[in-house]
Parts: structure tokens; sequence; C-alpha cells
């Protein structure tokens, strides 16, 4: 019999390293030394769906901690109404994540400015596909400008050019503040002004134009910075909750289930029988 050549080379099993950081790595990341600062280790995850999620969780013993959260949809409360999801979105997100977790930790130890400038937490991006100009770097970049000390580099910041292995400040610049949604705006107004009407509803109905995208931006982060704490809904609690499984029955509950059944199953044959 002829040798069979292994087909599952390194480049396969590299493929299902990618979920790594959340599994048992995340395990050891309680028993590693620590710094000179007494705070544990921390990860800042993001998730990106129909809304964007970015969290500060501690690795404990006893299990994770979720030390602060941010969404997008808080956004509309700074003054940004549409386009929740997008690379600008992003950064406000992680604007407001990192001003969130630095005014908690002042309020409640009582922390220098020093201080606070050493608190590091380690991006953990879990399946995200880390592409140049992906959002997760926007968030990413939001968070270190908000004064979160998290290890990175600036080769997947959009803006960044491979040829010249520098960071372009202009253009991501422009990503921050939506520059990209606005040129997108132009081109349909002058190009495909239907498309425009329907792919820019939310912005029309709100008064938004190309224009004073830049100054909307500013105007929202400006209001993260100034106010970054978290707000109660102001939604009423529910007077009923749902149930998705059966309510349980006592024993006379039950019983009594039981005689009414019989009793229609007799009264079923009673009148079979008289046909």
């Amino acid at each position: 019999m002829g040798f069979v050549k292994a087909q599952k080379t390194k480049a396969y099993f590299k493929r299902f390293q990618r979920g790594r950081p959340t599994t048992e790595l995340r395990f050891a990341l309680p028993t590693k030394t620590r710094t000179s600062t007494t705070l544990p280790i921390t990860d800042l995850l993001f998730d990106f769906n129909k809304d964007i999620t970015a969290q500060i969780v501690s690795a404990t013993i006893t299990g994770d901690m979720v030390l602060a959260s941010a969404y997008s949809h808080e956004l509309p409360r700074y003054g940004l109404e549409v386009g929740l999801t997008n690379y600008a979105a992003a950064y406000c997100t992680g604007l407001l994540l990192g001003r969130r977790v630095l005014k908690m930790l002042e309020n409640l130890m009582n922390i220098d400015a020093m201080w606070r400038r050493s608190f590091r937490a380690l991006l953990d991006v879990g399946l995200i596909r880390t592409t140049t100009g992906n959002r997760v770097f926007g968030a990413l970049k939001g968070a270190l400008d908000a004064g979160l000390d998290i290890p990175h580099s600036d080769k997947r910041f959009a803006g960044f050019s491979k040829e010249s292995k520098q960071l372009d400040a202009e253009v991501q610049r422009k990503y921050i503040y939506g520059g990209h949604v606005a040129s997108y705006m132009r081109t349909l107004m002058e190009n495909e002004p239907e498309k425009y009407q329907s792919h820019f509803s939310e912005y029309i109905n709100r008064g938004i134009e190309a224009d004073n995208i830049e100054s909307l931006y500013k105007k929202v982060h400006a209001a993260i910075r100034a106010d970054p704490a978290a707000k109660k809904s102001e939604k009423a609690p529910p007077k009923q909750h749902k149930r998705f499984n059966l309510k349980k029955l006592t024993f006379e509950e039950r019983k009594a289930k039981l005689i009414e059944r019989l009793l229609s199953l007799n009264g079923a044959a009673g009148a079979d029988s008289e046909d």
C-alpha cells in the first residue's frame, strides 16, 4: 500500500484558532502575573449586529464580570439618530464606553487623572474579521481617544497604506466624522437621485445634509464627553411577564383536569353507542 499524504496542514488548523481568546485563553487570564496596577486583567469586547455592543469585561476566577457597557442605540440621546452601525457610530460607541468606564472608576475609587490613564484593556475581537478599516477598529480608536490604554498598532485603522506603511491622518479623520457617508450622499445626489431618496430617507426626514454631517458628529462627541453616564430606561416595567413554558399545575388542578377529560371521553362514547 502506498504512502498517503496528510491533507490537514498548518493553514488548515489556523482557521480554528480565531475563537481561542474567548475559550481557553480567557481561563488563563486571571492567573497571569499582575502589572504595577492593582486592577485585574480586562478585555475590551465588541459585537456588531443590528446594534453595536461595547463592553469592558474583567476575567476573574469565579467568572467574567462586566465593568461597563455601551451600545449604539444610546447615541440618539447624544444627538445621533441615524446611521447607528457605521464606522463613525462605532467610534462614538467606543468613545462612550471609554469615558463611561473612566468616569465610573473615578466616582467609585476617587482616583486621580494619572492613575486613570494606566487603566489597560486587551482588545478581544472574537470572530470579527480583522481587515484594515473594519468598524471594530473605529470603536477601538474611540476607546483610545477616551483615555483607555489598549495595546495596538495603526496597521488596521482606516487610512493605513500598505505601500507607504503609514497612516493617513486625514483619511482617518474623514471616517471618524462621517466624511465617507457625506461623500456617498453627494455621489448619489448627482448620479442616482431616486436611490438617494430611498437610501437616505431618514437623513432627509431629519434635515441632515452632506455638508453638516461633520458638525453633527462633533456635537455628538462633545455631548458624550460631557455626560457619559448610563441612563436608566424610562419605560415602565411590564405588568405581566411573558411565559414561554406551561404553568406548573398543583395536584388538585391535575386531578380536576383528569376528571374533566374522563367525563368528556365517557360522554363521547355514550353518544356513539346511541347512534
